[in-house]
């Protein structure tokens, strides 16, 4: 390679950054596109640059896309909402964080974070007003315990699998089911515990005031909307677009960033904008399972939609692909099954085919249940990392980290690597900034003769501990439009969890993964 190409993939990384900032374009098809130029100018191969879409962690991804949507439809979730929430006796917004978060992190160790989080959303506001405490204490703290959860296990976000993918392609052994856990969990519990003690005074009390909307709308209904990337109207201003003749409502409000947006029809939808409706009820049976909106809520009771054998059924199914896969990674299963890969991959891919033939997915409509963008941006985000080696851009900025440990120790090359990460994934997606950060941390680790294993872990919980603002993670962004949350409401609340998690990670990575 030239010595020219590390200049050329690093100008191409600040172009794309610079992009996700400014949300000019999806990322799939920005990444895309940077991956188009690596391939123009020689750094990747075409079969390199397809390379991350036969990745088993992306594949993995797709597969429990569709088996989070089996549990959303059938309603197993649904069933507990509303003996988990304290009565109006024993409320308080401390008790709510307990009962809550305890049970969304639990649930999203396991599922696609971005379900639980629609799914709860509802009932937590119908629940709030019920018991007279304000939804917006609960909103944030409802995604943080999300994510928390997501970084107990293998399989609870896909920036761990994108990075166990990764490690599989470089010949290490990857991550069991549950080690990420081991700094993961303790992580969890402490963010936990501060959302409990602080999470009331350092979140906003006054909610949105919808009451006097509701009025003079007769036949219609109050619907909360969260735009999707599907959604035909993006760009469009919303006087240049006939929402009520393409979906048969009124659009009464669109806020943006925690703010209602003024002089609505010059404004345009950008995906993650919230609209108010007026619509029938019609509306959301119609769009309920289109990716034309990330969320749908009237506030309604929940009313259970499956029957409970089909409910048992479908956990059942969850339960074998966890232990599966649990059980897979086991010495004494390898040694006796040497033929078959049982990992989470195999499991997943038996799990989403029995749940088609039964039903519990629609099998003509199993596309629609995928996020394909966030496919798009993991296999292309693992081109521009294989870019970043192609070209000596990661074995440069290794050497100058090299040199940093030399002087003083490999602790401050894992918090310059945890940090950098952690900024990234604030500023574009948790998915790339791990792919991003992953040959670098590779090449640290051979360049020093060290163990990859702390620079692995650090880099999967920097990019999931989004925490500051709302654009680096999708249930923050849901979550800001639902409750009007202002940017400074995710820093004040969330910067103090980010330091939290960065401490904890330093202290434990190290133990439990010695250099």
């Amino acid at each position: 390679m030239c010595g020219i190409d590390k200049y050329i993939v690093l100008a191409a990384l600040a172009f794309m950054v610079a992009m996700l900032i400014k949300d000019k374009m999806r990322p799939g098809i920005l990444l895309f596109s940077v991956v188009v130029i690596f391939i123009v100018t020689g750094i990747l191969t075409p079969a390199e640059a397809l390379s991350g879409f036969s990745n088993k962690g992306m594949i993995t991804v797709a597969l429990l896309f569709l088996v989070s949507e089996g549990v959303r439809r059938s309603d197993s979730l649904g069933s507990v909402m509303k003996w988990i929430f304290p009565s109006k006796e024993r409320s308080s917004v401390r008790k709510g964080y307990l009962y809550i978060m305890g049970v969304v992190a639990s649930a999203s160790a396991f599922l696609n974070n971005t379900p639980i989080v629609v799914i709860f959303i509802p009932h937590i506001k119908a629940w709030a007003r019920r018991v007279g405490l304000p939804m917006r204490k609960f909103l944030i703290p409802l995604s943080y315990a999300a994510i928390l959860g997501g970084m107990c296990t293998l399989i609870g976000t896909s920036t761990n699998l994108v990075v166990h993918g990764l490690m599989l392609d470089a010949g290490m052994d990857g991550f069991t089911m549950f080690e990420l856990g081991k700094v993961g969990g303790i992580i969890a519990l402490v963010g936990i515990a501060y959302i409990v003690l602080f999470g009331e005074r350092r979140l906003p009390a006054g909610d949105i005031n919808e009451e006097q909307i509701r009025d003079g709308n007769s036949g219609y209904h109050i619907v909360e909307a969260v735009i999707g990337p599907r959604f035909p109207g993006i760009n469009y201003a919303v006087k240049e677009f006939d929402f009520a003749g393409h979906y048969n409502a009124n659009i009464l409000q669109l806020r943006r960033g925690g703010e209602r947006m003024e002089n609505m029809d010059d404004v345009r939808f950008r995906e993650g904008d919230t609209l108010l409706l007026a619509a029938d009820e019609k509306f959301i049976p119609t769009w309920g399972d289109s990716r034309v909106f990330l969320m749908l809520s009237n506030d309604k009771e929940h009313t259970p939609n499956s029957s409970p054998q089909r409910k048992w059924f479908t956990l059942s199914l969850l339960v074998m692909m966890i232990v599966g896969a649990t059980l897979g990674d086991m010495p004494f299963i390898r040694e006796r099954y040497p033929e078959l890969s049982l990992d989470m991959f195999f499991w997943a891919c038996v799990v989403t085919v029995i749940m088609a033939f039964t039903g519990i997915i629609p099998p003509k409509k199993y596309s629609k249940f995928i996020s394909w963008d966030i496919l798009v941006t993991i296999a292309s985000a693992l081109a521009i990392s294989t870019a970043m080696t192609n070209s000596g851009l990661a074995d440069w900025v290794a050497i100058s980290l090299t040199r940093l440990a030399d002087r003083f120790s490999p602790i401050v090359v894992l918090m310059l690597l945890y940090v950098v990460t952690n900024i990234i994934t604030e500023l574009i997606t948790n998915n790339a900034a791990a792919a991003f950060a992953f040959p670098i941390a590779l090449a640290v680790s051979q360049q020093m003769g060290l163990s990859p294993m702390p620079f692995m872990v650090a880099i999967c919980v920097a990019a999931s501990c989004s925490f500051s603002s709302p654009i680096g993670y999708q249930t923050n962004m849901i979550v800001q439009g639902i409750g009007g949350y202002s940017f400074r409401d995710f820093v004040r609340i969330g910067l103090p969890l980010n330091i939290i998690a960065f401490v904890i990670s330093m202290i434990f990575i190290p133990i439990f993964w010695p250099f």
